[in-house]
């Protein structure tokens, strides 16, 4: 089972600890550098003359490279996360540095995926695909290399000349993906992205997800509420407790990185998938025991 720390008992240090730790359990012996970090950030509302705080005191460190799931139930504010890596909106508190820099705004080092694919619905699918490209200075040839490369990896080289509403729901989701990796971001941001999608369609899009993840060596962030979806996908799993959202614990995941849809049957898997689902639960219901 993996290695769950807890904010009780170890504070955001755990987390560089977590991320060290090889599959086989042991220290790397150079760790990677730090591509995101969070350190303290929060964030509030103002909802009927009442301010609501939706997220506090959340620090988190995502290493170069690294897939990072984000689990947590209703209310324990990960797409608010999300939105705020992504520059979407400002924190209230703390801050936000992507290679070290501060957020404080959208911009092409960070490319999000919305749980709705969002495409131009009159724009062909390599011309969606393309759409953040031609906002970028970069010649038509390597634009035009970009979008066929990332059209191959999605699998959707064959639909290139085809309309979003001539494509399934998961085929417009691969088009989202190609279209936020097209302008090589330094981190992937995806919210929830397959939680509208079929179960068959969902399970190939996840091994999909950690192909384009292990082609590209791209750093990865989802947050999902799916337990089986962000221990499959994710090299670490950190916990978000409820109202207002803050980091409960993380956990690192001792599975191969090489994975396929068999290893959710493995014992391991299972034991990991069970703690969490409990961890899961009792910090949504205000249950969780101090200093576990």
């Amino acid at each position: 089972m993996g290695e769950v720390s807890t904010d009780e008992t170890t504070p955001a240090d755990a987390a560089d600890l977590a991320a060290d730790l090889a599959v086989d359990g042991h220290a790397s012996a150079t760790p990677p550098e730090r591509v995101l970090e969070l350190r303290g950030v929060a964030k509030e509302y103002r909802v009927r003359g009442r301010t609501k705080r939706a997220l506090d005191d959340v620090h988190l460190k995502v290493r170069r490279g690294e897939f990072v799931s984000v689990l947590g139930a209703s209310g324990s504010g990960k797409s608010t996360l999300l939105s705020l890596v992504a520059g979407l909106q400002q924190p209230t508190g703390g801050e936000i540095l992507l290679d070290g820099k501060p957020v404080t705004g959208p911009g092409p080092d960070r490319g999000l995926v919305f749980q709705s694919s969002s495409l131009y619905p009159w724009r062909t699918v390599e011309r969606n695909v393309a759409f953040g490209l031609e906002l970028l200075s970069l010649k038509r040839s390597e634009r035009k290399r970009r979008v066929a490369w990332y059209l191959a990896e999605t699998g959707l080289s064959e639909y290139a000349r085809s309309l979003p509403g001539q494509l399934s729901g998961g085929q417009q989701q691969r088009v989202a993906i190609a279209r936020a990796l097209a302008c090589e971001p330094e981190v992937l941001l995806l919210d929830e992205p397959f939680g509208a999608l079929d179960v068959q369609t969902k399970e190939d899009m996840q091994v999909l997800i950690r192909q384009i993840w292990q082609d590209t060596g791209i750093t990865v962030v989802m947050v999902t509420h799916d337990v089986e979806e962000a221990v499959f996908l994710g090299q670490q799993v950190v916990v978000l407790a409820s109202d207002p959202g803050r980091v409960a614990a993380r956990v690192a995941v001792p599975l191969p990185e090489r994975r396929d849809l068999a290893i959710k049957h493995a014992k391991d898997f299972l034991e990991l998938r069970a703690s969490l689902e409990d961890l899961v639960r009792a910090q949504h219901h205000g249950t969780a025991k101090q200093g576990k």
